[in-house]
């Protein structure tokens, strides 16, 4: 009998060759992270997968929908509690229509980005369009055209490098404000798909490449020479890797505080849509919100009379307004965003103080 062979059983091989040695990453060598972030570790390696499987196996330009990317059981790349994400893949020279409500959202956009269509992360933002911009209808809900030729009403170009759509929608209350809805549909009459074994290897060794890319930069490791501190806020350039937000501006930070320590941030938001800090692992997830106060955006922070806030890190409640648990981290990472802000944000001062002098 004939040996038979398949594209697809190598590439299936090699995705899970790929998982099966990838916890190296966080056991030994210069990423390696402790407790309990090397259970964390084995928890994300599922969350990268589920999401790849959605947005490169299973995903169809021609028949496409809109896939969610984050929430409190799949968490890559950055999320955070306040804020809904979904993605559809794209193919440049097919048009589309993206149908929506805004309801409750403080900022709400649509980016298209550009890059390799393997797989890999994209490598530059090709246009956004966001609610400052977008025409909606009385009742809040919009229509929005894709495609290379220009379209009257919204339209967002497609570039010859597009790849895939992401959607932001952002609440200030997430647990009781109503997201936003998106809907998408391919303008052009596709065939019905058929498996063959060229097009499954193809998609299997694109969800092999998505997982790569997430394993060259995290774990994230400590830059233990700037610990207890803020970086200054950069805005995104239009050349970005992956999946950046080209109307923000972002500031990283790191804790590491012994017991009974506290981290003050102390510092003045301008003028924006949304801002929020949150508290990350190595894997920049943040820790589970669904249980406790880990992140604040710029509703949530009581300020001082003049404008200005102070927010405090910390394992144990400081009696304080402006807490965020580190949900029992000895050490992580601090990652601030600000939307379409009206200035450059300036950078937040931090100080280690005793946890009892907040009282």
């Amino acid at each position: 009998m004939a040996e038979r062979k398949f594209e697809t059983t190598a590439a299936f091989k090699e995705l899970f060759d790929l998982l099966r040695d990838a916890d190296a990453l966080f056991l030994e060598g210069p990423r390696a992270v402790d407790d309990p972030s090397v259970l964390e570790g084995y928890r994300w390696l599922t969350e990268i997968l589920s999401v790849a499987l959605d947005c490169y196996l299973w995903a169809d330009d021609a028949r496409p929908t809109v896939v969610p990317i984050v929430g409190p059981t799949r968490k890559f790349g950055g999320d955070n509690a306040d804020a809904i994400y979904t993605f559809a893949p794209l193919h440049p020279e097919r048009s589309y229509r993206i149908r929506g409500v805004r309801r409750d959202s403080c900022y709400l956009s649509l980016t298209v980005y550009g890059g390799p269509r393997d797989g890999r992360w994209s490598d530059r933002i090709v246009a956004t369009l966001n609610d400052r911009s977008l025409r909606f209808e009385p009742d809040g809900s919009f229509e929005v055209r894709l495609s290379a030729r220009e379209q009257p009403g919204n339209w967002i170009k497609l570039d010859p490098d597009s790849v895939c759509l992401i959607t932001r929608d952002y609440l200030v209350h997430p647990k009781s404000d109503r997201p936003a809805s998106f809907a998408i549909e391919c303008l052009d009459a596709a065939a019905p798909p058929r498996l063959s074994d060229e097009d499954l290897a193809r998609r299997f060794q694109a969800t092999t490449n998505f997982i790569r890319d997430m394993l060259k930069i995290t774990p994230l490791p400590l830059d233990r020479s700037k610990l207890n501190q803020i970086d200054e806020p950069y805005g995104v350039p239009q050349r970005t890797y992956g999946w950046a937000a080209g109307d923000a501006a972002y500031a990283m930070g790191s804790f590491e505080l012994g017991e009974g320590e506290a981290l003050v941030l102390e510092g003045r938001s301008p003028r924006c849509a949304f801002w929020n800090v949150c508290l990350w692992n190595p894997y920049l997830q943040t820790y589970d919100y669904r249980y406790e106060q880990v992140t604040l955006n710029g509703g949530q922070v009581r300020y001082q009379p003049d404008g200005s806030w102070r927010i405090v890190i910390a394992a144990r409640d400081p009696g304080v307004p402006n807490w965020i648990s580190t949900a029992d981290h000895p050490r992580g990472r601090i990652w601030f965003r600000w939307f379409l802000p009206e200035s450059p944000p300036s950078r937040p001062q931090a100080s280690v103080v005793p946890l009892a002098s907040l009282r």
